[in-house]
């Protein structure tokens, strides 16, 4: 069997996305400035040096068609996925990727991304055989971002591994009369795992916090894995509503 060391890690980037969506029915082919936004996706990490291959993991006919239309590669994965991760360890197994190599998980939804993450997210399992998985975190700057549950606060040891996402606030601030204001830390949803374990990761019976939390990174953590978070200086827009494409739109045209 072929090692680590005598293969050449490859990094690849997969982009999962759907259709059907309860908030925003068909969003990955939401036009921005006139185009879809999967494409806005697909061509920021294309132009990231550190992946070997862009492929978009999708379950419908009419996002496959736009990818190819466009110039991208798409894999066709089934639908009945419960979560993104099973969806892209699929779309892993589907393009034979070596269980050595990174798969990067860049999130359809996130048009604006810089370029840099990607480099960020993938860096430590490229510099460290033994993780197995890494993801981003930033610095939460604005208030309101605190308390709402769709933005997933992280705390983490002193070698940046996750100790715990939650929609809650972590850490909670017991005594806010002594004036010393908690850092809150939002997880953004890059993803970066070593092939072999993600195919392990999916084969993880749903732990308990994941199904209370609904954030499935708790799996991995409840079996005793390590996830390293990076703490990046650069934050991401999320589509999830008509009216965050209008955000981006706003974005583009006004820098």
């Amino acid at each position: 069997m072929e090692t680590e060391k005598q293969h050449r890690v490859k990094v690849v980037a997969i982009i999962p996305a759907r259709y059907h969506s309860n908030r925003f029915e068909g969003k990955p082919l939401a036009l921005i400035n006139g185009k879809p936004m999967i494409q806005h996706v697909v061509e920021r990490a294309k132009s990231v040096q550190l992946l070997s291959r862009v492929v978009v993991a999708t379950d419908d006919q009419r996002i496959a068609d736009c990818v190819a239309g466009f110039g991208g590669e798409y894999v066709i994965t089934r639908k009945n996925h419960v979560s993104g991760s099973d969806r892209l360890a699929e779309a892993a197994e589907l393009l034979d990727i070596s269980e050595h190599d990174v798969v990067v998980n860049i999130q359809g939804d996130q048009p604006l991304f810089d370029a840099a993450v990607i480099e960020q997210v993938a860096g430590p399992l490229l510099s460290d055989p033994s993780l197995p998985m890494s993801t981003l975190i930033y610095k939460i700057i604005r208030p309101e971002e605190i308390n709402d549950p769709n933005h997933v606060k992280t705390v983490f040891d002193h070698e940046n591994y996750a100790l715990y996402f939650s929609r809650s606030p972590v850490p909670f601030q017991r005594n806010p009369e002594e004036g010393i204001v908690p850092t809150y830390y939002k997880h953004l949803g890059f993803y970066a795992y070593r092939k072999g374990f993600l195919l392990t990761f999916v084969a993880l019976p749903e732990g308990e916090w994941e199904r209370f939390e609904k954030l499935e990174q708790l799996r991995a953590l409840e079996y005793g894995y390590r996830i390293k978070v990076i703490l990046t200086e650069h934050d991401s827009i999320e589509v999830d509503t008509p009216e965050d494409l209008k955000r981006v739109e706003e974005y583009i045209v006004n820098g």
